[in-house]
């Protein structure tokens, strides 16, 4: 991925924890790396194929002076994500902030904070069989299309699957859908777990009837196990409620553990 670099941009604003830092003000020194594709720009010669440097320095300097924080880390972890949702072309960014003024009371140079943000891709699941399934769906999809660090760029064609665990209960309405998100997995799944709460959902019987449903299937091609998140999700190439709608949005993507393309472990799921 191709980069263009701010270094060191000299920023007066207001930040610290101590009151007069915010009162009186000092000096920042911020680094942007902008990760994004300058091919087009390059062979056209075009400024509007490209990001505008110096129309970012100047993004940069209001936001950290019109925002007043304590920490470093929340202002490069607002700035980052104001760049990212702003900046259509931009697929991550590094910043670097130093504060070389820092209220020590020891001689240093600067202390500094860098983090790197950037888009992932997620399909998430979504399942339904009780009351109005298709409804829970929607405003589901609508939830994660709402949360604004989140954009929803193509959801399946919704499908009639018969019940999966061995729980009698009526059929289930599923779907997949394809998500840009700035969120990391946990917090993700934090997102979907409130998503459901709205709908009401209880957890009473594994596998048993719920008004939604929604798991992270893939999260880029990160393997994940913890005690409440599996990613890719667990089982799912024995599961064609899952394969089916996730072939519709991705049929070429692989899995990461099993080394599959999605159609192809529906294939291979098919002819048992």
């Amino acid at each position: 991925m191709d980069k263009i670099e701010i270094k060191e941009l000299e920023i007066f604003a207001n930040h610290g924890v101590f009151p007069e830092e915010n009162v009186l003000g000092q000096k920042f020194v911020i680094s942007a790396t902008l990760y994004t594709s300058t091919r087009t720009a390059g062979l056209t010669d075009d400024l509007t194929a490209s990001i505008h440097y110096g129309e970012v320095s100047q993004m940069i300097t209001r936001f950290v002076q019109e925002h007043t924080y304590k920490l470093l880390e929340t202002v490069v972890e607002n700035l980052a994500r104001m760049l990212l949702l702003t900046l259509p072309s931009l697929q991550k960014v590094t910043l670097k902030i130093e504060k070389p003024w820092a209220p020590v009371g020891l001689p240093l140079k600067t202390v500094s904070v860098e983090i790197t943000r950037e888009w992932h891709t997620a399909y998430i699941a979504l399942g339904s069989n009780l009351g109005d399934k298709q409804k829970y769906l929607d405003d589901a999809v609508q939830g994660l299309a709402d949360t604004e660090d989140c954009i929803v760029e193509q959801v399946s064609d919704y499908l009639v699957t018969e019940p999966y665990g061995g729980v009698e209960q009526d059929v289930f309405l599923n779907g997949a859908l394809k998500l840009r998100t700035l969120l990391p997995p946990e917090e993700l799944l934090d997102r979907l777990h409130e998503l459901e709460q709205a709908a009401h959902r209880e957890r009473i019987v594994h596998w048993g009837p719920r008004t939604l449903d929604l798991d992270i299937l893939l999260y880029d091609q990160m393997i994940i196990d913890t005690p409440v998140l599996h990613v890719p999700h667990i089982d799912m190439e024995n599961r064609d409620f899952v394969l089916i709608p996730l072939t519709e949005l991705a049929p070429y993507y692989r899995h990461p553990v099993l080394n599959k393309t999605i159609s192809q472990l529906l294939k291979e799921l098919q002819a048992k």
